[in-house]
């Protein structure tokens, strides 16, 4: 009997096996490097083009002359060579995939580390190099050595302030920023149910600060109604009675609103254990956590308030800067103060869009805090929506109440 990775790849654990790749894409930053790569390796005419996207939304729009040349660059490229390109403002390319693109079942492979995101709607998704990227835009297949399969058995609900980015702070904490190198995670469980489709894209997303290759839900009845939305149909996967390397448990009952502290993704703290730390900035967004589900719940506590400290909300789509706008929210967010980003990665990797200064300190939504990340002698707090809220309202970080 198969773990999920297993019965996608089609061997066992510990095999190396060759697939044609269903999806394969690059954003502005390895697309540039992919593309030199396929010129010296005199590539030009691309087997599988329909299988392949563009998505320009690391530093975009650019922010210097040098950016915005090698951009436009890449843009001929796509349109030449006929792979589709979501351009400046279309959006974080893992949420880009996550709108009608990913499927059950499929093999998706993205340049970029948080491919595995993708893992949430049961594809096997994840990250490789832009030469990588390259080798499979030429070939349109790869290879993998399936990996081992560690569950995360998730049971109970989640109540009170907590949300999944703390059950994704929380598994982390567990497992350590080495624990689950080339494994896959698969997240089951009674709990996993109840887990909404932006919330399985959250946890499946923090998958690669463990080390792993992949983080993976089965596709069920909420990523059907989620893909019909889209006009896609999927079936849902029938989980088997497989091995794992090894089983976490989380009680989703018992998760509370957790920090991870500077500069460790899994240096994790209760809220209320560093509550009162003074904050120069917030950031929520990312493709962690600048979906729709994000942006509604952080208007719902800042609603009818003002932030204390400077706040950027970066919507990870244009689909949900569209949806934020139809139902109010971001009018509740710009009343609220705070300062609302081009659909993108933002300041997430300290490029552009907001980095902090020297001795700042920011509470940021997204998965990585390392040293320097967004700033040069900056410190990231890493935290759920809600923690970031109620921290933005009163410009220390707060714990968030029931909301």
């Amino acid at each position: 009997m198969s773990t999920l990775s297993e019965a996608i790849l089609g061997a066992p654990a510990g095999e190396y096996v060759d697939r044609e790749v269903d999806i394969a894409f690059a954003h502005d930053g390895t697309g540039v490097l992919a593309r030199e790569a396929l010129r010296e390796m005199g590539v030009e005419r691309l087997p599988h083009p329909e299988r392949l996207r563009l998505v320009f939304d690391h530093i975009v729009p650019a922010n210097t002359g040098t950016t915005a040349t090698l951009q436009a660059e890449l843009r001929e490229y796509a349109g030449v060579s006929g792979i589709a390109l979501s351009d400046a403002g279309g959006g974080i390319c893992h949420q880009v995939m996550g709108e009608g693109v990913v499927r059950p079942g499929m093999v998706v492979v993205g340049a970029d580390s948080h491919t595995c995101t993708l893992g949430a709607f049961g594809a096997f998704a994840t990250g490789v190099g832009a030469t990588d990227m390259a080798a499979i835009w030429a070939s349109g297949e790869t290879w993998f050595r399936v990996p081992e399969t560690i569950a995360v058995n998730l049971s109970g609900r989640l109540s009170g302030a907590a949300e999944p980015k703390d059950v994704a702070l929380a598994y982390v904490a567990e497992l350590g920023m080495e624990g689950a190198t080339y494994r896959a995670l698969e997240f089951v469980g009674d709990g996993a149910a109840g887990i909404s489709m932006d919330g399985r894209l959250t946890l499946s997303n923090m998958a690669v600060e463990t080390g792993a290759k992949t983080g993976m839900f089965y596709a069920d009845a909420v990523t059907v109604r989620y893909l019909a939305d889209y006009g896609v149909t999927a079936s849902p996967q029938a989980p088997e009675d497989c091995r794992y390397e090894r089983t976490v448990e989380i009680d989703l009952d018992d998760i509370v609103p957790l920090v991870a502290v500077p500069h460790r993704v899994d240096t994790v703290r209760e809220a209320e254990e560093v509550a009162g730390t003074h904050l120069d900035q917030v950031f929520v967004g990312t493709c962690t956590n600048g979906r729709y589900e994000d942006l509604a719940r952080f208007a719902r506590i800042v609603r009818g308030k003002k932030v204390a400290v400077r706040t950027l909300v970066f919507p990870a789509s244009r689909s949900v800067l569209a949806r934020a706008i139809a139902t109010g929210v971001l009018a509740d967010i710009v009343d609220a103060g705070c300062v609302v980003g081009s659909p993108g990665c933002g300041p997430c990797l300290g490029a552009h869009a907001g980095v902090i200064g020297e001795g700042e300190v920011c509470l940021s939504t997204a998965n990585r805090n390392f040293k320097n990340r967004m700033g040069v002698g900056g410190e990231i707090y890493l935290s759920s929506v809600a923690t970031a809220a109620a921290s933005a309202i009163t410009g220390v970080i707060t714990v968030p109440e029931v909301v």
